[in-house]
């Protein structure tokens, strides 16, 4: 099974674009993205410094748009990535690569939304001089409490071997002051303490906008930061991209439920280089592959290939009489009760839980209608993303 992931803030690295420009669809795409971002990323993915391309309002729009447009040159044919595509996944602004990628937004919305994203979170920064730093190596336990200790929050959760702690610029140099035993305190490249409280005036931003973005379900299985769940829904996945902003990236459970799902390969979209070497730590037995430059794409689509797992694809696929409910995590399936065959639902009602040991995910009717059939019974066990049970939709959510 492949997996397509996109990195976060800090990934970005002066004139990482440069070779990508060299391709005609490329370089206009890019052009249009610009446009509807309101900044030259032409300028700032090829001849801006590291200190420019740092700022929270011009990383984030330019990470998404690098993201977006390579997987468009890996897979020209969108089916073509949704039908090879296992699971997708993004680390924290990488999120919203994921739900273009996806099909949850569109390219114009996913720019507009991170384009609003990094003005409000920039205009957040600018209240408090915030910042973070990575926590490499260590006991776990008693990095937290380090973390702790110095008024900082743990704001990512990257697996074995490295905490993210945000917080102030004295908190952070506090942290660094009394480093945890065996462990190392490195300052990361972003301009704020991101998925912090500092952060509320950009989720704020967001909330009053998000009612007027239109979404799409996910073509493929979308992991949330906020639990490694796989997300059936794009309205439930937007408010996620929402809340994510103050809320903590769990990237160990996402990658925890990528080697539930069964994944063998992870290509890491353009920058590349931080979840695959992530992945290596944490992953055995997952091929990687860091997607960076355009001479590379003929040897990604032979990975691409190998991992490839149209099958499954196609037992998930929805078809226009019926739609697929899946497992959001792995677990024992318990059916709700007034769930059962042939029973009629409405949009938005609990049809399942998932039980495990980090506690109950629910299984969610997305678009109302009869259930006419389910492919697991109470009390078995099952995985992220599978499919559970089938349901004739209502008419008004064909």
């Amino acid at each position: 099974m492949l997996a397509i992931v996109a990195p976060g803030q800090g990934a970005q690295t002066p004139g990482f674009l440069t070779p990508w420009l060299e391709l005609p669809t490329f370089a206009t795409r890019l052009a249009w993205l610009s446009t509807v971002a309101g900044i030259d990323l032409v300028h700032y993915g090829t001849e801006a410094d590291a200190e420019t391309i740092r700022d929270t309002a011009i990383a984030q729009p330019l990470l998404v748009a690098a993201g977006m447009l390579a997987a468009l040159e890996l897979f020209p044919s969108p089916a073509d990535g949704f039908r090879r595509t296992g699971v997708a996944a993004g680390h924290s602004v990488g999120e919203i690569t994921a739900a273009g990628a996806a099909g949850v937004l569109s390219g114009e919305q996913a720019m507009v939304f991170v384009r609003e994203r990094g003005l409000g979170m920039a205009e957040a920064s600018a209240l408090t001089p915030t910042t973070m730093a990575a926590v490499v190596r260590g006991d776990a336990d008693e990095v937290l409490a380090a973390i702790e200790a110095a008024g900082c929050v743990a704001a990512n959760n990257n697996g074995a071997g490295q905490l993210v702690a945000a917080g102030t610029v004295e908190q952070i140099a506090d942290l660094a002051a009394h480093q945890p035993k065996g462990a190392r305190v490195v300052p990361l490249s972003v301009a704020g303490a991101f998925h912090t409280h500092h952060m509320q005036p950009g989720q704020d931003r967001l909330e009053r906008l998000a009612p007027a973005i239109s979404t799409h379900d996910p073509r493929v299985p979308l992991l949330s930061n906020a639990n490694g769940d796989a997300v059936a829904s794009g309205r439930d996945y937007l408010k996620r991209l929402v809340g994510q902003i103050t809320s903590p990236v769990r990237w160990d459970l996402c990658m925890e439920t990528m080697i539930q799902m069964g994944v063998t390969g992870l290509l890491e979209l353009p920058p590349a280089g931080t979840l695959t070497g992530i992945a290596k730590r944490n992953m055995p037995g997952v091929e990687v592959f860091a997607l960076n430059a355009p001479d590379q794409l003929a040897e990604a689509r032979s990975f691409v290939e190998r991992h490839s797992d149209t099958e499954a694809h196609h037992n998930r696929s929805a078809n226009v009489a019926w739609m697929m409910a899946t497992s959001p995590a792995k677990g024992e399936l318990t059916i709700a009760e007034g769930a059962g065959v042939d029973a009629d639902v409405p949009s938005g009602a609990v049809i399942g839980t998932v039980t495990n040991t980090l506690g109950d995910h629910e299984i969610v009717a997305q678009h109302g209608g009869r259930i006419l059939e389910w492919l697991v019974e109470s009390d078995d066990i099952v995985r992220p993303g599978q499919p559970v049970a089938r349901l004739y939709p209502r008419t008004e959510s064909l």
